[in-house]
């Protein structure tokens, strides 16, 4: 009897902590999602609607490269608005930003509408710049993808605070570097994108936590 009711205990108080323990002294070394590129090239001279200055300092970006024919390439917006915006928006330093050739400003704001329908706009930017600003960009995220002569790439990218480009050292379903997210399609975006940008939040807001006790 003594020893049923040991094992009860066990299971109920002692199982729990240690795995609670154990998470907490792994988080250092499991939850970090790998810097892929450092200090990629910042966006502050690119345009934007609103003429207001975009940087990607001190945010956790979602970058995206979708050309210069929005009517072919919304779905990718949409796709990243419904999965990775819509779940992470509220999160004080996030921003999605959308990377076009100047004199698409008018179809932007078509697209803007849009998706303003149905979701707070407040951190979805759109920056306007010349094809060979956008392509030197794209350069300096130094993965093995390449940019189309229009400015187009099916992959969304995550770019941390300090401007370093976030992946997957190891992508299972490729045997190869995921530098970044295929945004034509849910899949990707669903099972690999939500998780790393969760992963990268933590981080975060684990080192927040940290900052504020030693303070």
């Amino acid at each position: 009897m003594k020893n049923k009711k040991f094992w009860v205990l066990f299971s109920l108080f002692i199982l729990p902590l240690v795995f609670y323990i154990l998470l907490l002294t792994g988080t250092n070394n499991f939850a970090k999602l790998p810097v892929l590129t450092e200090n990629i090239s910042n966006i502050k001279h690119f345009s934007s609607n609103e003429n207001a200055q975009i940087s990607l300092e001190d945010k956790i970006t979602i970058l995206a490269f979708l050309g210069d024919d929005l009517e072919l390439t919304k779905n990718n917006a949409l796709n990243l608005n419904e999965k990775i915006y819509k779940r992470f928006h509220k999160f004080r330093d996030f921003q999605f930003v959308v990377v076009l050739p100047k004199g698409t400003e008018a179809q932007s704001e078509k697209l803007k509408e849009k998706i303003a329908f149905a979701t707070d706009m407040s951190k979805f930017e759109f920056v306007f710049g010349s094809l060979d600003e956008i392509r030197s960009l794209f350069n300096s995220l130094k993965t093995t993808y390449t940019l189309a002569e229009n400015g187009y790439s099916p992959y969304a990218f995550i770019i941390d605070r300090e401007m370093h480009l976030r992946g997957r050292e190891k992508d299972d379903d490729i045997d190869a570097i995921l530098y970044g997210y295929n945004a034509e399609t849910v899949a990707p975006i669903h099972n690999k994108m939500v998780d790393d940008v969760k992963v990268l939040v933590a981080e975060y807001r684990l080192a927040l936590k940290k900052n504020k006790r030693q303070i």
